[in-house]
């Protein structure tokens, strides 16, 4: 093992994985003991606020696009609903009833 990195036991014997503050989560770069960790939701780890503001970036665009799709299948829906309910209105017939 080496003395830089921590390790912590998984619970198996020989099964040792690094500490998830070893590496930044985007670049892979190793996290020194003496230098800024930047995180980010949480517990994710960046070496840089470059890294990080990169992160958020990429995070924000795939939001905006998951709800982009979700909006357009919700108006897609909206608009079937609607068709459904003028064809029910057609089908209704209207006028006058005498009853003797």
């Amino acid at each position: 093992m080496s003395s830089a990195a921590a390790y912590y036991y998984t619970g198996c014997e020989h099964d040792y994985e690094p500490h998830f503050l070893d590496s930044c989560s985007l670049c892979g770069r190793s996290l020194c003991q003496n230098n800024d960790i930047f995180m980010y939701r949480g517990n994710t780890p960046f070496c840089s606020q470059e890294c990080r503001q990169e992160q958020i970036e990429m995070d924000e665009a795939m939001e905006k696009k998951k709800w982009r799709r979700s909006s357009s299948s919700k108006r897609s829906s909206d608009a079937r609903q609607s068709s459904d309910e003028s064809d029910m209105n057609k089908a209704v017939r209207t006028g006058t009833v005498a009853v003797a």
